[in-house]
């Protein structure tokens, strides 16, 4: 399959469409008809709006929440979020299923009846496609806040079409970050030509006056990945997106540890990604920013666990993200009830509320890790253009080929795997292998020159070993996983 970054079509657009709603039952829907979904959206008042009240609350210099949440039936999922919204939920998500995911929707279906059987949910999250058009607008009916889809879905089509014709004004995922993390044999090119259609459908509404938000997955394999990876991928992502007529995007990051790295690479998050969608033209897109917390082992302490919660939120705060992700208490141990999400999300909340009139202080420590964050991401996004020469869609298929661009510890096969990374003596997520990643001379000695420090202090070699000590550090209780 030959990608360009190039805007589909209205005719390709809908001669596609059509083989997307033929692919499961709930596909043919009345309701899924252009005219009426366009009729639904305009509907949804502003409150309920995601890019409306993520555009608000960056006009405020406000950092709002949002959990994840999601359970088997229409009415467990309603109850659900009415329980978070009144723990103080910003903004209300479905968590998709595990089989919806994969778009093996039969097996969805079963989960659905099975638990109607129990009386309790037996699915890991919402089966969106299977409750279709009228399900979903049941659950937006039934809450008070914007809704957004959260899965991990590589051909996320069909999943898209319906949310949105239900009312549901975001959508997170792309065709990187919702690949490379989740599957082992989808191609790459399969993957950013299923998204370009996700990305053409909200472009189509984008059009009709509607606004709908999208948000890459920043996180990827949550685990140690280097801030420089992370943004390079939202803003390939962003810029992919905008091409088929996206207004409004969120680029994300997951919780790396160190407070003036985090607070550094959401800066240049934000930064740099405003930056390249002037550069390729999308001037009229607004870019808001998500935080994530700690997206890798979780202490099994419930303590503990809101002690990490808590420090996440200052951080989220201090840098200025325009929304925040939740954990909860239980996060090592199994999906949460809804009181014990709601215990994440009010100790979420209170640590915002407790700083959202302080700043964290200029310095020079954060002065370096932006410049370095900001050369490392130019060094990335260079080779990538150049690799497609100029075509960023061509170039990123092949810098993932070739090891250009590279995701530590994710099962994909479209990735070299060839990266390592480790803490330094200071906490931050360096490079201890950088494969064929597209980095300078002058960076890689950066990061060689910060592990060898720790490794001095701590009588250790550089190897494979500190990597996994760093790995199962956070969950006993330290950030840097120090040698014993």
């Amino acid at each position: 399959m030959r990608i360009r970054n190039k805007k589909w079509s209205l005719e390709q657009f809908l001669q596609v469409r059509k083989e997307v709603l033929q692919s499961w039952s709930t596909g043919d829907d009345p309701l899924l008809d252009l005219e009426e979904t366009v009729k639904t959206l305009k509907a949804v008042p502003e409150h309920k709006n995601f890019a409306l009240k993520l555009m608000k609350a960056q006009q405020e210099g406000r950092t709002y929440i949002q959990p994840r949440a999601g359970v088997a039936t229409v009415e467990q999922q309603i109850e659900l979020l009415k329980h978070l919204e009144v723990a103080g939920a910003d903004f209300l998500p479905a968590t998709i299923d595990s089989y919806t995911r994969h778009n093996r929707y039969q097996e969805a279906q079963e989960g659905i009846e099975i638990s109607k059987q129990e009386g309790r949910s037996l699915l890991n999250g919402f089966p969106a496609v299977n409750h279709g058009v009228k399900g979903c607008k049941d659950v937006l009916d039934g809450v008070n806040s914007p809704m957004q889809a959260r899965h991990g879905t590589p051909d996320a089509r069909l999943l898209s079409e319906i949310i949105h014709a239900a009312g549901w004004t975001s959508n997170e995922g792309g065709g990187i970050s919702y690949n490379i993390p989740y599957a082992k044999n989808i191609s790459l090119a399969d993957s950013i030509y299923y998204w370009q259609y996700v990305d053409r459908l909200v472009g189509y509404y984008e059009e009709h006056g509607i606004h709908i938000n999208r948000e890459p997955f920043g996180p990827l394999t949550g685990t140690l990945v280097p801030p420089s990876i992370a943004i390079t991928v939202g803003i390939i992502e962003s810029l992919l997106a905008a091409t088929q007529g996206v207004k409004h995007i969120t680029v994300g990051y997951g919780q790396c540890g160190n407070v003036i790295q985090d607070i550094a690479a959401m800066r240049v998050l934000k930064e740099m990604t405003e930056h390249y969608m002037q550069t390729f033209g999308h001037d009229d897109a607004v870019i808001t920013t998500v935080f994530h917390q700690w997206m890798g082992g979780f202490p099994r302490d419930e303590s503990e666990a809101l002690g990490l919660i808590s420090m996440a939120s200052t951080v989220a705060q201090f840098s200025g993200a325009t929304k925040m992700i939740t954990k909860t208490p239980v996060e090592s141990i199994g999906v949460p009830t809804k009181e014990e999400n709601a215990r994440g999300l009010k100790a979420s909340k209170f640590v915002i509320n407790l700083v959202k009139e302080q700043s964290f202080p200029e310095s020079k420590q954060l002065e370096l890790e932006k410049a370095m964050i900001t050369k490392e991401v130019t060094s990335l996004m260079e080779k990538i253009i150049d690799l497609g020469n100029g075509d960023i869609a061509v170039g990123v298929i092949k810098a993932f080929e070739y090891g250009v661009i590279d995701i530590p510890f994710a099962p994909s096969q479209q990735t070299k795997g060839l990266v390592l990374p480790a803490r330094d003596n200071e906490g931050c997520v360096r490079i201890l292998e950088f494969g064929n990643l597209g980095m300078t001379d002058e960076i890689k000695q950066f990061h060689q020159q910060k592990l060898q420090e720790r490794a001095n202090r701590e009588g250790r070699a550089l190897d494979f070993q500190m990597t996994v000590d760093d790995i199962y550090a956070v969950g006993q209780g330290q950030l840097i996983g120090r040698k014993k």
